[in-house]
């Protein structure tokens, strides 16, 4: 849609949503753009498997929100429709993904050395029974 075609009638905050709109259809049409030049198996041979997961979960979850969109723009209820439970869907298993990422990066605890750091940083006072160490290296004299 270009600017010209903008009734003039409608208040200028109409016209800053629809420039921000069409730049942002721009940006995902450049984005789209760049993620077709390479083939998907290329593109998920050069990933781990936590990654390959990431990159289908934002494209299907993409691909369905822009469906949302276009619902809504055709006067479709996108809550009434099945792309909500598919957007839901998604959502857990990006959820799930976000957990495991979180638990790799976790430091892991070596519980040896915790306790020892423990055992040395607790006071425990000395028992009555105990013998007495004399100074060193000063006598009484």
């Amino acid at each position: 849609m270009a600017n010209e075609e903008i009734n003039e009638d409608y208040p200028v905050e109409i016209h800053e949503y629809l420039s921000a709109f069409e730049n942002s259809i721009g940006a995902v049409d450049d984005m789209l753009k760049t993620m077709m030049s390479v083939s998907r198996n290329e593109l998920l041979q050069k990933l781990d498997p936590l990654e390959q997961a990431k990159v289908d979960l934002v494209s299907a979850y993409t691909l369905n929100s822009m469906f949302w969109v276009y619902l809504a723009t055709q006067g479709v209820n996108p809550k009434e429709h099945p792309v909500k439970q598919e957007l839901e869907r998604i959502r857990v298993y990006m959820n799930r993904v976000k957990e495991i990422t979180d638990k790799k990066k976790a430091g892991k605890l070596d519980k040896g050395a915790v306790s020892r750091f423990i055992k040395s940083a607790l006071w425990e006072p000395k028992s009555k029974n105990a013998p007495k160490v004399a100074n060193k290296g000063k006598s009484k004299n």
